[in-house]
Formats: structure tokens, C-alpha cells, sequence
């Protein structure tokens, strides 16, 4: 058992009682034993902690926590030496300020991180400055051994701040960027400005923006050292590659010196026709440069340096060696490596080449197997890069001649062309502000469906599902709001091999022990010489098909287009694991329709639980491609056996499809469809059949250790209390859970265990074959094949609407359209409202009539995607355009960038629910936030419809700066309506929730940002072309967490977006929703009732929460106006005498409350409100984001909201959740700020629980 996570928590134990000792001996008169025997047991104990940093798997925090005990001990060493007169021990000894230790390293050290503590400083500058002595001290040491390096440093201070009269203390961190440093690097300088400065700005920040924060005491500075085999910047002369020489497009100086950066901008700003490669055409540029404290050869993130001090402006372009389409040749393509931030009237665009090339994988590409260490370990192959000047930039980047006759503009940051310097000028405002890479755009012209081959089910897959110990924990040191409670070790594993062509050849296989993760991998190494086996089996075509049997009306099987008899080549399809035909197909679909090699293994919660377990074990002998989410958490992964198979393993998370608990997938799914289930115990009778058929329960803060399992009785009830989610079980599943005991025999929990870990397996199974089975003969395509639902319903969709949907090649409209996102809109508007009608109990009849009414706008995002929607036909056109006269299902759309002026006169009618939202920085704020505000807008960009919505209201536009047509129609309605009528014929609870998921996912996959995808390498090797070595040294290496000694994850900068998704459909669907909501607070609640009688108090995305005055809101509203709701979730013998009509009907508004009387409200701020119910339903709705419901539900209540309101205090809550650490597993209880009255999205009228947009014109007068 790995040790070093309870280490790291006993060394803060150890650390108090050695304070205790150490504050005595140092206060009082002791002996030089007594010392003597204390500094012996610190040296100990630093042994242990020592040996626990460098030789266990230990996570980032429990090193930070091990880090911060050595500082201490040291400390107190160095005390107890030095810091007392006394016998024997001398006044001058020099006292020790700070101690320098060595952490944690992987690839025989050349990634390594060493940390300097702090033993007696108070002064941070100080600190840093002496801390500096020892730094450069390693760095050079280091220097000798690794002539490159580049290194980032992280500060932890301890900061202390008072609330309510009680001290708090926090472990803050503060980390610098990687910074490349060779044997000519001025240090001094190099600490000055990429250390102490930055360290100094964060901490400042910090102070500024968590107000009460102060930093208390100086804890540590740790360096990161990653070895650099390639020099980053230039140097001596390199020949460009031949490819590149044709373009004519560069001048390359040949320079004999390291001056590489200096030659190429000398050449760029005294340009000659005549020998321009040689130095003697140019003035030597130390005579014209200012360079001055800059090291050379240049280092990219050194450039700014040279800017500032010539006013230059510098982009930095390199090489990449890609391979063409049809993988018959490489060629060099040309990414920016380094853009300049802000563009001066002397401007220079370089290329950085080097003189070796490897082709460049893909971001999720797994390397080759070939790509394996040489042997020697200490490779020392070395790069060098050189610089030149890029003459002609557009020559450079064009593969080939263009076609166009005029000149073309290319923009020297994104890459792409323009027509004119005009048009330049326009691109290059949202460039700088949205674009840090190259941007291309794919060859094809549209979105279309062509996942022909995912028609066919896999017919492989894998369940599985592991169960941990809970290993107490004691982390207090770590965080004053989060400590970590237990440690996850996996102690049993196992798996369900469904086959779908032969279900005798399905099995279920499982270990008990804690090796099980190495059992689990050499499982599936196995699995993958079965599969592969089975794969290349072919079974011939079983029954005689003529192919005279094609007729005229016939089609191809796979791509559904018709067969042409005597003009396509057509074949008899046939399946090749029953021999079973097909259909006829075309010869190219049937070969494209083959098997593929790959057998998905699910998970449930696979991303934020199981992955962190098998990561480690699997990644030891294996090629791993990540999906990731971040370094450490990831969507999806795909594991390349060690082994002569073929086959591959990917590995998803059922959650992501079926969107919640499995217990309550299994409620829904029904006792009669646990086909599996009933498989695998077929000698169990009915009744004990019966007990398994709903997930069961487990003990699982009671199993500690592995003796726990030995245990021969189950626990009692008690046991069973779940702190994760503070509950308990009932007596009704305890008595389920003995009479599993009793019925399947268990002579120990080790027993019950596995019992309960194989139901599980076989419940997932269950749930997710019907998913698949019922999908696939729904949609026509597997599920399995895909990572999550948004991807398999977007395919699905293509496939059912048959849609093309034209990819933008334009940079400039796409940015445009990515300028034009707005999400939902969040906001309390009105903090606090107390209800009285004469439908409550303490009516009031001398008071007015007032009601709270809570709508919202059923499928609304449905509702939207019905509409018209773009599809192509994209062009710029020109801004005399009137949108007032243009229908909304008009062939033809348009965006516009607008300046739109926003009356005073309407400010007070408006002020509850302003028109056209924006991204703006609330005064007093530093983040931008979406917030509807009565501010003017500027160059704003809106759908054509939602600013005639806004024109209609009383909005002007002053200018009009761009309009961008499109082809739009209601392409995408058949599939919502298709979806929509599943939903209503659905035979169960599964199938209605599915359904609805496969439309709402439609919407997410339109918004899907491709700028965030992340692209993250785990490499368990140092060399080979794409090792460790190669990645760190790239300049778009971004950081690395080590995990162990040979298993590092390495994150890379981005150099290429390729915009393939059609996001203008996301912007469409977004404006066009803002459109059905602010229809029914304009056109009806604000027509409906007098100004000042309907107030908004509260929205949130569709739904809108009102406080309104009027005699009865149920009659004179909902009753009368009967066709603007859904009112089919009303009592059917309501008081009011509602019926029940237009049932999910989208688009329409829903009392959510069904009639039930809302008689108070309090709203702190966006996400955080709550509302009390009487009657029959009598119950308090509360709602805090980021707090768990089991929080909210017994820890929170209506009068916590009304006191925070009240007495403007926010309220803290503990909650418990589970999370990874350098995918180590622990329980961590977490406190965090579940009520605050704090909101910056209005402006709070003061002595009042009413609000103001910003940009209000009354603010300034209050």
C-alpha cells in the first residue's frame, strides 16, 4: 500500500507537536540533550517525508503538504541550532534564512521540480531576493548537464483575514510562465522580471480583488526545471528547406554568428535587391538596433524586450511538416509561433526554422509505434532554429499560385486573405481580440452526414465498474476550506463482455484485490487478441443472392441513394461474423462499411471517477490518445494495446449519454427490460431475481481496509450512512440488502462486494444496451460508436434531415459571428416580495392584491431550433437595409453590427428586463458578465429579428456598420418535430427522457467552441520524436504535471484552429430564443397590466419569475388568455376552473407551480433565490449553484436567504464531494460560500430591495 498520502497528513501533526517543543526549548533554559534529542527526531521524521516526496506517487497537493512540514521542520531545526545561547552552541553562528530541497523528478531527472523554504523571512522582497542565491545556484548546476532549459516557479504563502470576529488562514499558490533559460541568460535579470515582478503583480491582484486577504507568512518558492533539447531561439546560419526556397518569400542572411534575430530584422528594415544574403548588404546591427541587455541567440518569449527598446513590432512564424490529404506527401505549413500584442508602426514578420523536421501528428493522433527510445537513453541529438525575414508573407503561407487576379491582403496573425486594405482593417479589430493562432477552415464545403460505417452496431462492448476502499484521512493543514477526508484505492474490478452477433459468446469476469487495476489490463490485453481473432474471421455469405435481383427501384443499403443498374458497381453486402446478407450496396459504401477495430468499454462517471483508477496501471506498457477536459480529467481516452492486435480500446462515459444516476436509469428502465441481469443469475428464482432489479447498496464509509471485507455479518444500518451525501439508508433497503446476503449465500462483505459490484456491471449493461438497441433502430446509427449524446444526436440529425450546412471559409464572418454569442440571461431583479391574495391564508384585505407567479417557457431551445435557421449563402452586403421589412420566414436572414441608441423615456418601462444583452465589465468589477443594461450599444451584432423585436419596442439605431446575409429555412424542424412526437408515444419514462435529451443536445453541439478543446499528451518516455523531450522543447509547450517517475502529462498551446463547426447556427438559435422570451414580457405582460403593477423579479434563461398586482392572476391571466399556456399540470379539479389543454406544447408559457400559491420570494443574485409554497404542496423552493442539493436541502432554509438579505452577510456551507489529485482519489469536505447578497450585474438601490439595470439614467441622482 502506498503510504505517502498518509504521510503527508501525520507530518502535520508532527509539525504542531515539533512547534510545541521547539517554542519551549527556544523560550526556556534547556539542555544541549534535550535540543540534541529533538533535532535527532526532526531529522527523522524528514527522512520518512523525503523519501515519501521523491520515491511515491504522491499528488500535487499532498507534495505542497509535505513540502510546507519540511519547511517547518527545518526551521525548527535551524531554531534549536542557531537561534539559542547556551552551552555549547555559539552566538556567531550564521542563522539560515531559507533551505533549498529537491522534490520530485520523472525521466532520470530532466523534469524535476526543487523548492526553497522560507525558515526566518518576513519580507517577501527579502525572501525572493535571497531565495534568488539559491536558484541560481541549482539553475546553474543544472546548465551543466542540460545547456536548455526552460523553468516556471510557484509561490505558496499562508494568508490570514477576519470575518465575524473569527481569524482564517489559507495555503494561496502563485505561478510564473515558462521562461526559457540557456548558459547566456542574465539570471539576475531573468529572477527580476519573470519571478519577483510577476509574483509581486499576481499577490497585489489577489489582495485587490479578495478584499481581507493579507499575506501572513512566506511558506516556499517552487521551481520546475524541464530540459530543452532543441534552442527555442535562433543562432548560426540554416538552410531554409527547398520547398520553402522555391516560394522566393523569405531573405535568409547568412550570418556566422549568433545574431540571427538581429540579421533578419536588419534586412526588413534596410531591404536591398542585390545580394540581400549576405551580411555585408546590411549596416551591422548593432550600429541600428538597440540590444542593449538582450540576450542572444533570441528567445522568443524575449522578444517583447527588443520591442519595447527599438519599437519594433515582431510576429514569429514557424514550420510544420504535415501530411496531405491523400497521405502521399508532406509538405511545410506555416503557423505563428509568437504574435506580437500590439502592432507598431515598424513592423516585422520572421520565420523560425530549424534544420530537422519530424511530421506533425494530429492533436488527438497517437504516435507510431515505431516511435520508440533508440536504446540510449541519453540521446543527445540537437536542434538548431534559426531566423529570417518573411518578404513576402502571403507567398509564404499559399500552397500554391492564387487564382485571383488582384492582389490579396493576408492578415499577419490569423493568416487568412483579404481583397483590400479596407477590408484588412475591418478583420484585423476582432483578430487581436479572439485570435492567438492560425485559423484555416477543412476542404469540404458543408456539414453533412457521412458516418455511413456507424449504421452497423459494434460488436463489441465492455461494462465495467471498480469499487475503492475509503482510507481515512486527515488533511488540516492543506486548506482551511478544503481537506481532504479519504483516500479511494481500488480493491475490486470487473467487466461484462457483451457480444452483439452471439450472446453464448458474452461473459462476465471480476478480481477482488489490490492488484486488481494490473488484472484489469492484462484483461483487456487479452480481450484484444479475442476481438482481433473474431475480426479477421470472415464468415462467407450464407444464402445464394443474385444480383439480377437489383432493380429499378432498388438502393444502396449504406448511403440510401439509389443503385443504377449497368452504371454503378454493385455487390451483395453481407455481414461477416453470420454470413447474414445485408442489402446490395455500392462497391465504394460496401468498402468503406468495414469492420472497425475498435471495442468502446463503459463506464458510468467514467470521466470524474474511474479514469483516475486505470490511468496509471494502463498507461505503464500502452500508446494512449486523451480527449481531454484538462490535464487530468478527460472526456474520453483511447488505449493501443502493447500487443500484435490491432484492436483498440475507447473508453467512454455512459453518463454523458444518459445524463443521471444509475439507480434512478434502472427505476426508469423497468424490472421487465434487465434482460442481462436475468442472463447472468438464471438460477436465481424470482424472488431473489426480484432483489437485484434495483440498484442496491453499499457500505461504503464503512469499508476502510481490506479486514473490513473479511468480516462474516453485514454491518448494521447504521453503517451504511453515506457522509459524501450526508444520507442515510432506509430500513426497506437494508432488509433488501440481508436478504441478498441470505439468498446468494455471502460468508463474508468481501462476498456481498462482489455481488454488488457484478449487479451493478450488469444493471449498466442493461440500461445502456437498451439505450443502443432502441436508438439504433430509431436513428439508424450505434451510440457506442460516439464519445457523448451531443455528438450521436448531431449524427443523427444530419442523417434524418439530410441537411448540408455550408462551412464558413470567410475568417471575418466567422469571427463576426463568434462576436454575436450571448448565452442566457441571469439576473435578480427584485430582491424581495411578499404575496397577498385572497387565496392565502393570511390574506391581508386591506392591503392590495398581489401575486407571485413563476412561469416558464416549456422546450424553448426546442422551440427555437423550429424556426428559421441559417444553412449558407454567406456574403457581406451592403448597410442600407431596412429589417423592419423583412418577414421572419423570409428565405433570406441577415446579421448586423449596429449602433443602437437607447432612450431615457424608455429607461423606466425597460428597467426590469432590458432589451439586447452584452458582455460588460460591471463597474467595480474586473470580469465581463452577460447583463441586460440600458447603456447605448455600439458595433453591436444581433440576429435581423431579435433588433426588429427591439425597434418595435423603442430602441434607435444610429448606424449600421455590417450586415452579413444568409440563406435561412426550417431545416432543422423535421428532426425537433420527429423527436417531439417519440416523446409523446413513449411507452415509458426511459424513452420520454431520452428523447427529450437527443433535442436538447442538438443546441449544445451548435455552441460546441472549438477554442477551448485542449490538447494534452501523456507521454511515458523521454526520447523518441514524440517524447517528452521533443514536446517540452516546442514552442507551444504549455505546462506538465508529473504523475510518476515515467508518466508525465504534457499540455500544448494550440497553432491551429480549424473552424469545421457551423457555430452561426448556436448564434441563430440563442438571439432567436431571447426573442420568444422578451415577446411575453413586452407584447404581453407589459400591455397586460399598468406600469408599476407587474414587476420581474427574477429570470433565468426561459423563465421569468413576476410580482404583480391585479384582483386574481389566475383568472384575469391564465384562465382568460388559455392559448398562451400550458396549463396540463393543473389539479384537474383546480379551483379556478382552469382546464387542461396544450400539454408540452413548445414555445408556450407554464405556471410552474401548477396553482400553487407562492407567498414570499427572496433573491440574493443570479442562480441564488427561494420561494415558499402553501397549500396541499406546501414546500420552500431554494436554489444556490454550485451547492449541493443535499446542502440546500438540510442545511439551508427560506430564513438563511432573508437573513443574508437583510444584514448584507454572505453564508458558508461544508459539502463533500469527490475529487482527483494527480489522479490520486480523495474525499474532500469543502467549504464554500453558498448564500451571498453580493451581486454586481444591477446596480442596488440602497435602503431598498429593488435594483437597477446599469446605464439607468436615475443612478447618478441616487
Amino acid at each position: 500500500m502506498d503510504l505517502s498520502e498518509p504521510i503527508a497528513d501525520t507530518s502535520k501533526d508532527i509539525v504542531r507537536l515539533f512547534k510545541q517543543a521547539c517554542d519551549h526549548l527556544v523560550k526556556s533554559p534547556s539542555s544541549i540533550s534535550d535540543r540534541e534529542h529533538w533535532i535527532r527526531l526532526a531529522n527523522g521524521h524528514l527522512k520518512i517525508f523525503y523519501k515519501a516526496v521523491k520515491y511515491s506517487n504522491i499528488s500535487h497537493n499532498g507534495l505542497k503538504s509535505l513540502h510546507t512540514s519540511i519547511c517547518h521542520l527545518k526551521r525548527f531545526i535551524h531554531l534549536l541550532k542557531n537561534n539559542h545561547s547556551g552551552t555549547g552552541i555559539s552566538k556567531g553562528v550564521k542563522i539560515h534564512k531559507v533551505k533549498w530541497e529537491d522534490i520530485n523528478s520523472a525521466f532520470a531527472s530532466r523534469v524535476r521540480s526543487g523548492v526553497v523554504f522560507n525558515l526566518k523571512h518576513k519580507d517577501i522582497f527579502q525572501f525572493l531576493d535571497e531565495a534568488f542565491l539559491l536558484i541560481r545556484r541549482r539553475i546553474k548546476n543544472a546548465l551543466k548537464v542540460m545547456p536548455l532549459l526552460k523553468i516556471n516557479t510557484n509561490f505558496c504563502g499562508e494568508f490570514v483575514k477576519k470575518s465575524k470576529g473569527v481569524e482564517i488562514s489559507d495555503f494561496k499558490y502563485f505561478n510564473t510562465k515558462n521562461h526559457t533559460i540557456d548558459i547566456s541568460t542574465d539570471l539576475e535579470n531573468w529572477f527580476h522580471e519573470y519571478v519577483t515582478d510577476k509574483i509581486l503583480n499576481k499577490l497585489s491582484e489577489f489582495q485587490e480583488r479578495d478584499s481581507g486577504w493579507g499575506l501572513d507568512r512566506i511558506i516556499s518558492l517552487e521551481v520546475n526545471f524541464n530540459k530543452v533539447d532543441v534552442i527555442s531561439g535562433g543562432s548560426s546560419y540554416i538552410e531554409l528547406p527547398i520547398e520553402i526556397k522555391r516560394k522566393r518569400a523569405c531573405i535568409n542572411v547568412k550570418n556566422n554568428d549568433n545574431l540571427c534575430f538581429a540579421w533578419a530584422i536588419v534586412s526588413a528594415l534596410y531591404c536591398t535587391s542585390k545580394h540581400a544574403d549576405r551580411t555585408s548588404s546590411y549596416p551591422n546591427p548593432k550600429s541600428v538596433l538597440n540590444l542593449e541587455h538582450l540576450d542572444m541567440p533570441m528567445q522568443l518569449n524575449n522578444i517583447h524586450k527588443f520591442e519595447k527598446l527599438n519599437d519594433i513590432s515582431v510576429n514569429v512564424f514557424g514550420l510544420e511538416l504535415v501530411e496531405n490529404k491523400k497521405k502521399t506527401k508532406y509538405f511545410y505549413q506555416t503557423v505563428p509561433v509568437r504574435l506580437t500584442t500590439c502592432k507598431r508602426n515598424k513592423h516585422v514578420n520572421l520565420l523560425l526554422i530549424q534544420d530537422i523536421y519530424y511530421p506533425k501528428l494530429k492533436d488527438y493522433e497517437v504516435p507510431p509505434e515505431s516511435d520508440n527510445e533508440s536504446g540510449d537513453y541519453e540521446d543527445k541529438a540537437h536542434f538548431s532554429f534559426h531566423y529570417v525575414w518573411v518578404k513576402n508573407l502571403s507567398a509564404l503561407v499559399h500552397k500554391r499560385t492564387n487564382k485571383h487576379n488582384g492582389k490579396l491582403f493576408i492578415c499577419d496573425r490569423c493568416l487568412n486573405y483579404f481583397r483590400s486594405t479596407e477590408k484588412l482593417n475591418q478583420h484585423a479589430e476582432y483578430c487581436e481580440r479572439q485570435n492567438k493562432c492560425k485559423v484555416s477552415f477543412p476542404s469540404e464545403p458543408s456539414v453533412q452526414f457521412k458516418d455511413f460505417r456507424y449504421k452497423e452496431k459494434t460488436p463489441f462492448v465492455i461494462y465495467s465498474d471498480f469499487e475503492s476502499l475509503l482510507v481515512p484521512f486527515s488533511d488540516k493543514q492543506n486548506s482551511s476550506k478544503t481537506t481532504k477526508y479519504q483516500k479511494h484505492e481500488v480493491y475490486s474490478c470487473g467487466f461484462y463482455f457483451k457480444c452483439d452477433y452471439d450472446d453464448s459468446l458474452s461473459f462476465f469476469k471480476s478480481y477482488r484485490g489490490l492488484d486488481c487495476m494490473q488484472w484489469f489490463v492484462e484483461e483487456i490485453e487479452q480481450i484484444a487478441d479475442l476481438v482481433e481473432s473474431m475480426l479477421k474471421h470472415v464468415e462467407p455469405l450464407n444464402v445464394q443472392i443474385d444480383l439480377k435481383d437489383v432493380g429499378d427501384n432498388s438502393y444502396c443499403h449504406i448511403c440510401e441513394k439509389k443503385l443504377r443498374t449497368g452504371v454503378d458497381e454493385i455487390v451483395r453486402d453481407h455481414n461477416h461474423f453470420t454470413g447474414d446478407f445485408r442489402g446490395f450496396a455500392h462497391s465504394t459504401c460496401n468498402l468503406n462499411y468495414k469492420n472497425i477495430f475498435v471495442v468502446p468499454v463503459v463506464f458510468h462517471n467514467f470521466s470524474g471517477y474511474d479514469s483516475h483508477f486505470i490511468l496509471r496501471e494502463i498507461a505503464r506498457n500502452n500508446r494512449i490518445t486523451l480527449l481531454p477536459i484538462n490535464k487530468e480529467k478527460y472526456i474520453s481516452f483511447t488505449v493501443y494495446t502493447n500487443t500484435k492486435s490491432n484492436v483498440k480500446f475507447r473508453f467512454i462515459d455512459s453518463f454523458r449519454f444518459l445524463g443521471t444516476s444509475l439507480d434512478t436509469l434502472v427505476e426508469l428502465l423497468g424490472a421487465e427490460n434487465l434482460r442481462i441481469l436475468k442472463t447472468q443469475f438464471h438460477h436465481a428464482d424470482d424472488e431473489t431475481f426480484h432483489l437485484l432489479t434495483k440498484k442496491g447498496i453499499f457500505p461504503y464509509d464503512y469499508i476502510t481496509s481490506l479486514s473490513k471485507l473479511e468480516e462474516t455479518s453485514l454491518p448494521p444500518l447504521i453503517a451504511f450512512y453515506n457522509k459524501l451525501n450526508d444520507s442515510n439508508v432506509s430500513v426497506e433497503q437494508y432488509e433488501r440488502a440481508s436478504k441478498v446476503w441470505q439468498m446468494f449465500n455471502c460468508k463474508n462483505i468481501g462476498d456481498y462486494s462482489d455481488i454488488y459490484m457484478k449487479t451493478d456491471i450488469l444493471l449498466l449493461a442493461d440500461v445502456f444496451e437498451h439505450f443502443r438497441s432502441n436508438a439504433h433502430k430509431t436513428y439508424g446509427l450505434d451510440p457506442a460508436w460516439y464519445y457523448t449524446l451531443p455528438g450521436y444526436t448531431w449524427s443523427c440529425m444530419l442523417k434524418y434531415t439530410q441537411c448540408k450546412l455550408d462551412i464558413m471559409k470567410d475568417v471575418d464572418q466567422l469571427l463576426f459571428i463568434e462576436s454575436g454569442i450571448r448565452g442566457g440571461i441571469s439576473q435578480c431583479c427584485g430582491r424581495f416580495s411578499k404575496a397577498n391574495n385572497h387565496y392565502m391564508t393570511n390574506y391581508d384585505p386591506s392591503q392590495l392584491s398581489k401575486y407571485i407567479l413563476y412561469t416558464d417557457i416549456n422546450n424553448m431551445y426546442g422551440h427555437s431550433m423550429s424556426d428559421y435557421l441559417p444553412y449558407g449563402g454567406f456574403e457581406w452586403v451592403d448597410t442600407d437595409i431596412d429589417v423592419t421589412t423583412i418577414p421572419d420566414d423570409s428565405e433570406i436572414g441577415y446579421i448586423l453590427s449596429v449602433d443602437i441608441l437607447y432612450p431615457k423615456s424608455l429607461h423606466n418601462a425597460h428597467s426590469d428586463f432590458p432589451l439586447c444583452p452584452e458582455h460588460r465589465v460591471p463597474p467595480g468589477s474586473k470580469l465581463p458578465k452577460l447583463m441586460t443594461t440600458l447603456y447605448d450599444k455600439s458595433k453591436y451584432i444581433i440576429h435581423y429579428r431579435l433588433l426588429k423585436q427591439a425597434l418595435e419596442n423603442g430602441l434607435i439605431v444610429t448606424k449600421i456598420h455590417r450586415v452579413l446575409k444568409f440563406k435561412q429555412s426550417a431545416w432543422l424542424k423535421p428532426y425537433i418535430d420527429f423527436n417531439t412526437e417519440l416523446r409523446q408515444r413513449a411507452k415509458s419514462k426511459f424513452e420520454e427522457t431520452q428523447t427529450k435529451l437527443m433535442i436538447n443536445s442538438i443546441y449544445g453541439k451548435t455552441m460546441e467552441n472549438i477554442r477551448k478543446h485542449r490538447i494534452v499528451k501523456l507521454v511515458n518516455k523521454w526520447g523518441g520524436r514524440y517524447g517528452a523531450r521533443n514536446l517540452i522543447a516546442s514552442p507551444n509547450f504549455h505546462s506538465r504535471m508529473i504523475f510518476d517517475e515515467n508518466l508525465v502529462a504534457i499540455e500544448m498551446n494550440k497553432t491551429e484552429i480549424v473552424f469545421n463547426k457551423p457555430l452561426y447556427i448556436g448564434m441563430a438559435i440563442l438571439d432567436i430564443s431571447k426573442i420568444c422570451l422578451y415577446d411575453f414580457h413586452y407584447k404581453y405582460m407589459m400591455k397586460k397590466f399598468p406600469l408599476g403593477s407587474c414587476k420581474a423579479l427574477y429570470m433565468d434563461t426561459d423563465s421569468l419569475l413576476y410580482e404583480i398586482h391585479c384582483k386574481d392572476v389566475y383568472i384575469d391571466l391564465i384562465k382568460k388568455d388559455s392559448h398562451m399556456f400550458d396549463t396540463s399540470g393543473y389539479p384537474p379539479d383546480n379551483i379556478y376552473g382552469i382546464q387542461l389543454l396544450n400539454k408540452k406544447v413548445p414555445g408556450l408559457m407554464k405556471d410552474e407551480n401548477n396553482g400553487a400559491i407562492v407567498t414570499y420570494f427572496v433573491g440574493l443574485r443570479s442562480k441564488q433565490y427561494t420561494f415558499l409554497v402553501e397549500g396541499e404542496r406546501k414546500r420552500c423552493v431554494k436554489k444556490s449553484k454550485g451547492i449541493k442539493s443535499n446542502i440546500i436541502k438540510n442545511k439551508i432554509c427560506f430564513e438563511d436567504y432573508l437573513h443574508c438579505l437583510q444584514n448584507k452577510t454572505e453564508k458558508s456551507e461544508s459539502q463533500c464531494s469527490i475529487r482527483s489529485y494527480a489522479h490520486k482519489v480523495f474525499s474532500i469536505n469543502q467549504e464554500k460560500v453558498a448564500l451571498s447578497p453580493f451581486d454586481d450585474k444591477r446596480y442596488l438601490v440602497p435602503n431598498s430591495y429593488d435594483t437597477l439595470p446599469w446605464g439607468h439614467h436615475s443612478i447618478m441622482d441616487i
